[in-house]
């Protein structure tokens, strides 16, 4: 691609979030979304391949029916009330629409079929922007209305998207689609705690893109797509890939790594709200997703493939690794003793 045309995607991106997350009307803020997914849509289409076509269209397909949606619960609300600030939202038809809608563009269950596949149509550092910064417009918006949304609708999701996010991960070999379902269970961790405790969801969504970015980089630096190639990766880079096992571990949220510190208090918050039953729920959830990260750190360290692969085993490269990958992965392992700190701010 050229790099102009590169330099104007990425700055109608940062445009897009700019402007949905800074406003308090919801045409503004619907302006920005649109700005975001047709800055997107070139960079997902740009290997001209038949599956980054067919990705491209279900993106644009999906986010131009969520962002229709958003509209119109917008102007439904203000109709009932006269107002269209983002925070003024009270009509009860207007806050399913919108809860539907940010969840359709988030890829939150029942709403989450179109993301794998577009996640596997896409390259690797695509599918980082997709993960990461194309999911933070529609929860800036989640946050800003969090007073407003039924709960008992998001919570039924959250459920069924941790449910889902680990169950359709199982049986999968392609790692950019394992990681588009470990990104529909995270995201219902955070659907579940936003009414609760909006903060602590946006700490969730800010680790969740600081773990995911470090494992992207990573797959991106040893070239890997798919299980197969993971296996023959430890003769390249053996340090690389036993960073990767512990990313991919905090990923799962296993103590005593970063990723425990969000779902540790989201059961905790979750448990003051006496709601015991789903934090247990989401819990042994959670469960399922952890197969696929263990699956995912055992072929990236500890065993060979059973069979011949295509794969030939290089020894060492000399190739040096980026140093944001090192400083991305030491964070995502590191950071569980800064929780009281955390819990101060929270």
């Amino acid at each position: 691609m050229n790099p102009q045309a590169k330099l104007i995607f990425i700055s109608s991106l940062l445009l897009g979030t700019a402007i949905t997350t800074s406003s308090n009307h919801w045409i503004m803020a619907w302006t920005g979304l649109e700005i975001n997914t047709l800055a997107i849509l070139p960079l997902i289409s740009k290997s001209h391949h038949p599956r980054a076509i067919e990705a491209a269209t279900k993106y644009f397909l999906v986010q131009a029916a969520a962002s229709a949606l958003i509209l119109f619960s917008s102007m439904t609300n203000a109709w009932q009330t006269g107002q269209w600030d983002i925070t003024q939202l009270t009509c009860p038809v207007s806050c399913l629409i919108l809860t539907s809608a940010i969840a359709m563009k988030l890829g939150l269950a029942p709403f989450h079929f179109w993301f794998p596949e577009v996640l596997q149509g896409t390259p690797l550092t695509t599918g980082l922007l997709l993960s990461t910064a194309m999911k933070l417009p529609p929860m800036t918006l989640f946050f800003m209305t969090s007073q407003s949304l039924n709960p008992t609708l998001l919570i039924a999701m959250a459920l069924l998207s941790a449910a889902l996010g680990g169950w359709m991960g199982l049986n999968q070999t392609q790692t950019r689609k394992i990681l588009a379902f470990s990104s529909i269970s995270h995201l219902g961790w955070m659907a579940i705690i936003i009414i609760y405790s909006p903060k602590l969801a946006l700490l969730n969504f800010y680790l969740y893109v600081l773990i995911t970015t470090a494992v992207f980089l990573t797959l991106n630096s040893i070239k890997t797509l798919k299980l197969a190639t993971l296996m023959t990766t430890w003769t390249k880079t053996p340090t690389l890939s036993a960073t990767l096992m512990l990313t991919l571990l905090s990923l799962a949220g296993l103590p005593p790594l970063t990723g425990f510190l969000p779902k540790w208090l989201i059961i905790q918050e979750l448990t003051k709200q006496e709601m015991a039953p789903a934090a247990t729920i989401i819990a042994l959830l959670s469960l399922l997703s952890l197969f696929f990260y263990l699956r995912l750190a055992y072929c990236a360290t500890i065993t060979l493939p059973p069979h011949t692969t295509n794969h030939m085993k290089l020894w060492h490269t000399n190739k040096p690794i980026n140093t944001l990958v090192a400083i991305l992965a030491t964070m995502s392992i590191t950071l569980l003793p800064i929780s009281p700190m955390i819990l101060a701010i929270v």
